[in-house]
């Protein structure tokens, strides 16, 4: 599981920021790749990575500010050149599914794919054996969503020692008793796996947030024990006033709200361009008083998130 930090930078991009977009790789886990958010020009920020547009299958969007949006139809329209034949989703606010088919139907794009697109309101929207997806709603002046991705706990280890000692030599047998909650033996012998592992291995957390003010009720439930939390910081500590007028949050209140919710990580995003050079390591060093694990992306940034 590893983010790519795409675009992080807020309302209109600069030389050293595209706009937001973030993808997910979950390559080893479901083989595909999930995007949060599709700024103008994602798809050319793709360019530089090893990212394939036919591997990203679901597209989770925040909120439809133009600076998280304007790269979608571009994306969804390239992926059909780029050998993308298999289904994809976009989930998003209501309104998504208008953009969407309207830039599609003007500009005369075919797509070579299924495309399903699902307007989202607050709680689970998306849940299959290996993850669950939640959606809250933010505070950014229109409706703007919060996604916590949970990955299901994975079973422990095998235990060679336990099936040994049940009589059970190594080989293919092994894999076929982690991956199956009962197994039946060529002699009618049957071997439940729950015997033969290890305690589950936790899932990981990763809370991605969209704009938004500061919203203190998110660290009790919605972002507790995260491994790593996405927040906004368009501005600096000294401008708390002016982030709230402008419905987004500060670099301390990013960090707040990761102390209090016991977070392992945060990583900062959306900045706004005004902060330059050694204004942005001022920034971290903001957030860093409050809470020490705590970094700035900047476009291109590669965040591992390992398993617990």
């Amino acid at each position: 599981m590893k983010l790519y930090f795409l675009g992080t930078g807020s309302g209109v991009p600069s030389k050293q920021r595209n706009v937001t977009a973030i993808a997910l790789e979950l390559l080893q886990e479901t083989g595909s790749i999930w995007l949060f958010d599709c700024g103008e020009a994602t798809q050319h920020q793709i360019l530089h990575t090893n990212i394939r547009p036919r591997k990203i299958d679901k597209i989770f969007i925040t909120h439809l500010h133009g600076d998280h949006i304007y790269g979608l139809p571009g994306l969804l329209s390239s992926r059909s050149f780029q050998s993308g034949e298999t289904p994809l989703t976009v989930y998003g606010p209501i309104g998504i599914k208008a953009y969407i088919e309207t830039s599609l139907q003007i500009s005369g794009t075919k797509l070579a794919y299924p495309l399903v697109i699902e307007e989202i309101g607050e709680g689970m929207i998306y849940d299959d054996e290996k993850f669950r997806i939640i959606a809250t709603k933010l505070d950014h002046g229109i409706t703007c969503f919060g996604y916590r991705v949970e990955e299901k706990d994975l079973p422990g280890q095998l235990q060679p020692k336990k099936l040994q000692q049940a009589g059970i030599s190594p080989g293919p047998i092994y894999q076929q008793i982690k991956e199956n909650e009962i197994v039946e033996l060529s002699d009618g012998t049957t071997l439940e796996r729950k015997n033969f592992i290890g305690p589950d291995k936790k899932g990981r957390v990763l809370i991605v947030l969209g704009d938004t003010r500061y919203v203190s009720s998110l660290s009790s439930s919605f972002a507790k024990d995260a491994d790593v939390l996405v927040h906004e910081a368009t501005f600096s500590a000294e401008e708390e006033a002016l982030a709230y007028n402008y419905n987004h949050s500060t670099t301390k209140q990013a960090a707040t709200l990761a102390k209090d919710a016991d977070v392992k990580r945060l990583i900062l995003t959306h900045i706004s361009s005004r902060y330059q050079h050694e204004q942005v390591q001022q920034l971290l060093l903001e957030a860093r008083a409050v809470f020490a694990n705590t970094e700035i992306a900047v476009d291109f940034y590669e965040v591992d998130i390992p398993q617990r």
